[in-house]
């Protein structure tokens, strides 16, 4: 069994050492993961829940945006 997964690790591990424009595109790829991840975050979705210091308080504002957000706004016409 550990001769076999030692022999899988080889095998992948020096197909990765062989590559060169896979390589760039990994590269790439994980470029693009820390972006979407990690400076997209930091910008675009605020942290709702931060306010909030407890466990039960942030189940509270969920469970209340939740509520809110399903029933339909009650538009009035004049």
């Amino acid at each position: 069994m550990k001769n076999t997964l030692l022999s899988i690790w080889n095998f992948y591990l020096e197909g990765f050492r062989s590559m060169t424009l896979g390589r760039t595109l990994w590269i790439i790829i994980l470029l693009k993961l820390f972006v979407m991840f990690f400076i997209l975050k930091l910008f675009f979705f605020p942290d709702f829940l931060g306010d909030h210091p407890t466990d039960a308080d942030k189940g509270t504002y969920v469970g209340n945006e939740l509520i809110q957000r399903a029933l339909p706004q009650k538009s009035i016409d004049f």
